[in-house]
């Protein structure tokens, strides 16, 4: 049987997506904080573990890291109310499988923990452009819709005209 470390501060939520990993047929334990979760990581061995970022005291990439020193091959998904870019890589860098954004419900947990995290991505049928090929294929097209006023483009596209005169020059625009 697959067992579960649920950490998060939340008892409510904590309980029910307790509950909903039971009902799933996991062994689940479930801790308010770092201290709880380090605790029961010392005397029983988790498959994987859901941990939510943001809580008193230490937070949760504190968890992550420590759970992972304890369990080098413990599975670990970060939940948070709080996401961002910057929280993500460092999860990501700390050994997370996976960052999802609340309200993640269980099965959106577990699908992120059934991805295939190192599997080699498919070759394509097609050669997928560069961002700045694809942005000047779309200032072009945007030029041509304004019969090509700059600055009605400029306005279209949510920029400085000087940004988009920039823009243009790095690149001829066919008219």
């Amino acid at each position: 049987m697959t067992t579960i470390l649920l950490v998060d501060d939340d008892g409510p939520l904590r309980q029910r997506l307790a509950t909903a990993f039971a009902e799933r047929g996991f062994e689940v334990r479930s801790a308010a904080n770092h201290s709880e979760a380090i605790d029961l990581a010392r005397y029983m061995k988790f498959d994987r573990a859901v941990v939510d970022l943001r809580m008193p005291g230490p937070n949760g990439l504190v968890v992550v890291q420590e759970l992972r020193a304890l369990q080098p091959a413990l599975e670990v998904v970060v939940v948070t109310g709080y996401g961002s870019i910057a929280t993500a890589v460092e999860a990501m860098r700390l050994g997370a499988r996976d960052y999802l954004t609340k309200p993640a419900n269980a099965d959106q947990i577990l699908a992120a923990f059934e991805t295939e995290a190192d599997a080699p991505t498919e070759d394509l049928d097609y050669e997928v452009p560069s961002l700045a090929k694809v942005e000047r294929e779309h200032i072009e097209r945007v030029l041509q819709e304004c019969n090509g006023n700059i600055s009605k483009a400029a306005r279209v596209l949510g920029m400085h005209r000087r940004t988009l005169q920039y823009k243009l020059a790095k690149f001829p625009v066919k008219r």
